[in-house]
């Protein structure tokens, strides 16, 4: 079991939900930028009510982080109200793709595109969401073929419950805990980047027996935040199981799945929310994640943290302790 207890890379801003990328030589990470704005705790996730997003580099682990400041404000989004949550890039053809979810004038979430020339922008947000688009938690990821894809949802705040027709529904509908479970959603991208080729597909987690794991297994069940890398040429979907605050994840032999749920990545952090991505930078493997220590334990107000992953030689990851010494 790796282990470690590692401290926040940014103490002067609360910052959530670390999405890393490689992009010459250097990493860069897209979090969500936490702020207290005095809402009440819901089970919507209103509390959680980000107005910007703001880039952050470094060189090397362990080492500075450089803050590039604001790239993308609420304001700055035509149809964007409120909640700037979770966000990823992507880079094609010299062009940087920032994506994002936010609360359109309906409060539905939707997710929108901004592209800017750097890595670490500022980035210039296209006057209206992906069509198609919906729920939170974009992560794009790029396979070896060149193709792009993007993987997205998440249950309760997220809206995934509200669009079990396909239509958006006011009110929740959650399947019966002996049902399988709401899954997580994947759409190729288009060429340019800021469309959607197909329409968004189920991603089906499965157990070992090859049944689809079933809405009452809160354990090992999708919540939210998806993330997608390869490893030894397997697909690792990693994601958050919610209100059992774990990272876990599960391998297929292609992007769209099935995926087969194998184990533990994080144990429960500080704080309700967990939240992750996984990058392999100068020859090691890392997790970057979240937690709210920095805030005392206020669920709202996170920070991001970095750790070595390590993998047992039949490719299974070793589960990670954040607070064991």
């Amino acid at each position: 079991m790796e282990t470690g207890s590692p401290k926040p890379l940014i103490t002067n801003l609360y910052t959530a939900d670390p999405s890393v990328h490689v992009f010459n030589n250097k990493l860069y990470i897209y979090p969500s930028h936490d702020i207290d704005s005095k809402i009440a705790n819901d089970a919507d996730g209103n509390h959680f009510n980000m107005r910007d997003y703001h880039v952050f580099s470094m060189d090397s682990i362990p080492g500075k982080v450089t803050d590039h400041g604001t790239a993308l404000d609420v304001d700055q989004v035509a149809w964007a109200k409120k909640q700037l949550w979770a966000p990823d890039a992507a880079e094609k053809n010299g062009t940087f793709f920032f994506y994002f979810p936010a609360k359109d004038a309906n409060n539905v979430f939707r997710i929108g595109v901004a592209t800017g020339k750097k890595p670490e922008g500022p980035f210039k947000a296209l006057n209206t969401y992906i069509s198609g688009s919906f729920s939170i938690d974009p992560s794009v990821f790029k396979d070896d073929d060149g193709s792009y894809y993007m993987y997205f949802g998440g249950i309760m705040g997220g809206q995934l419950q509200k669009w079990t027709t396909g239509s958006y529904a006011s009110e929740d509908v959650y399947p019966a805990e002996d049902s399988s479970a709401l899954c997580p959603k994947i759409a190729k991208l288009s060429s340019n980047m800021i469309n959607f080729e197909e329409p968004p597909k189920d991603i089906q987690i499965i157990d070992k027996n090859g049944k689809p794991l079933l809405a009452g297994d809160h354990e090992r069940r999708f919540f939210e935040a998806a993330w997608m890398h390869t490893y030894n040429g397997k697909y690792y979907f990693s994601y958050s199981t919610g209100d059992t605050h774990k990272i876990v994840y599960a391998t297929a032999n292609n992007p769209y799945g099935p995926f087969t749920y194998q184990g533990v990545i994080l144990k429960p952090v500080v704080g309700w929310t967990t939240h992750h991505s996984i990058v392999k930078f100068k020859g090691k493997w890392y997790l970057f994640f979240h937690d709210s220590s920095l805030s005392e334990g206020k669920t709202h107000l996170r920070c991001i943290k970095v750790t070595e992953l390590h993998y047992n030689k039949d490719g299974s990851i070793q589960t990670i302790d954040p607070y064991s010494k």
